[in-house]
């Protein structure tokens, strides 16, 4: 059985006395795929949030009501990642390579929702997060850089 055929195809024609044994045999598929499909995008949400999403027909509406929803809730992670990744300072709780490795995962964090960070501007960004005390490497850095 294809699960994603109610994802693929769109609601099949209501059943006739005169429909064929495919289109019988093709809407009982549809209407299987459909409440499975169902099932496990419903299974597969927080309680929270699919207390939010009306009850829909068929998996495909289901589907595009949740990425419609969440859509807007991609731009505001957007936003605070970027605050985050401005705003972030070294503070030496934890080591030079975690912290990096945070950064960088924000970075590919905003990649993913459409926004490319370049990385000379993530240098910069981690540069720009140290404390005074690691001037002499910043210093470093863009004399290298220059050469």
């Amino acid at each position: 059985m294809d699960l994603d055929l109610a994802l693929l195809n769109d609601k099949p024609a209501a059943i006739t006395n005169s429909s064929s044994a495919d289109e019988k045999f093709f809407h009982k598929a549809w209407e299987c795929s459909n409440r499975l499909s169902l099932m496990f995008m419903q299974m597969n949400i927080a309680n929270n949030i699919k207390s939010t999403i009306p009850q829909k027909e068929s998996a495909r509406e289901y589907l595009k009501f949740v990425e419609e929803r969440f859509r807007s809730a991609d731009k505001s992670l957007t936003g605070t990642l970027m605050a985050e990744l401005t705003t972030m300072k070294f503070d030496g709780s934890h080591s030079m390579q975690n912290h990096i490795i945070e950064m960088t995962n924000i970075a590919t964090r905003l990649q993913t929702l459409g926004m490319k960070v370049d990385d000379s501007f993530l240098v910069q960004f981690i540069l720009n997060s140290l404390p005074p005390e690691y001037g002499p490497f910043q210093i470093n850095y863009y004399t290298i850089k220059d050469k």
